[in-house]
């Protein structure tokens, strides 16, 4: 139970990540952006195309955000300029995402199982193998949520969160609307690019299919964060993503231990999703319910 519990928090806080690039588009900016199922295979095909060719594993992450910005900025320019609807734009990105990251692969897969990562560094460090990867993830993760709070209490960051309440308000105040899907866009697909290339050097390898129900998992994954602690304030909000993501990847750890099949995994996501969606509903019927009964 305790290798389970570890595992759990290992990949709950790697994706982690990028389920707070999910909150960014879905909860700061309220835009439905699907870019996310093409971006995260986008940076682990980066970042494992370099690593596989001898590059450094740290500036492969860096490559990695980079084109993960650049897809949300693609995705930002459809809607914003070219006046595709948020969802189609997404789906377009999305689509033309995975030619290009089969050329970037030229292959379906690509192996990191004998090149060197940032894993393999750390380790060099003198940190135990045994914790390398929850002590990166742990430091990674906790740091990206301090700068992205940081960030939205900043003056931009509220123009951001003014755009995803009120764009009509956002705009009467002289806030360029169109400049902060852009930014929130990009913020969000280079955080999910991210994890996709820690995911791809943490699992030892890249595949072309990896990115297949991200955007349901980060969702499921603010979602049930949302309903067990709430999002009073951005760093509760923020806080409440990682456990969510922790929380997700737990329920389908236990799941397999209890003789679930891989491919069963998409089907209890969806259900998982569905429960956290319902809940509040169920619990605020039963209690008009019970308040009416007393009554």
């Amino acid at each position: 139970m305790f290798g389970l519990m570890v595992t759990s928090l290992e990949q709950g806080l790697v994706f982690g990540i990028m389920a707070l690039g999910v909150y960014i588009t879905f909860k700061v900016l309220d835009f439905p952006d699907l870019t996310v199922d093409g971006s995260f295979p986008l940076g682990a095909a980066v970042a494992s195309i370099m690593i596989f060719n001898g590059g450094n594993p740290f500036l492969a992450l860096c490559l990695a955000t980079a084109a993960g910005i650049a897809a949300g900025c693609i995705t930002g320019f459809l809607n914003t300029r070219g006046k595709i609807t948020g969802l189609l734009s997404g789906i377009l990105t999305m689509t033309a995402l995975y030619s290009i990251n089969l050329r970037i692969m030229g292959r379906a897969n690509v192996t990191l199982l004998n090149s060197r990562t940032i894993f393999t560094y750390i380790e060099e460090w003198g940190v135990p193998h045994r914790w390398v990867f929850l002590a990166l993830f742990i430091i990674t993760a906790f740091l990206i949520k301090v700068l992205l709070d940081c960030f939205l209490k900043t003056q931009i960051g509220f123009a951001l969160r003014a755009t995803g309440d009120n764009p009509e308000m956002a705009r009467a105040n002289g806030i360029n609307t169109d400049t902060m899907k852009i930014l929130g866009l990009s913020l969000s697909n280079g955080l999910i690019a991210l994890s996709g290339a820690l995911v791809a050097q943490y699992q030892g390898f890249a595949d072309i299919g990896m990115g297949i129900g991200t955007i349901v998992a980060g969702l499921a994954s603010v979602i049930i964060g949302e309903m067990m602690l709430g999002e009073r304030t951005i760093c509760m909000a923020t806080f409440a993503t990682l456990m969510g993501s922790f929380i997700y990847r737990l329920s389908i750890g236990i799941a397999l231990r209890l003789g679930f099949a891989a491919t069963d995994l998409k089907l209890l996501t969806t259900v998982l999703v569905i429960i956290a969606l319902s809940t509040p509903k169920i619990r605020n019927l039963l209690r008009s319910t019970s308040s009416t009964v007393s009554n």
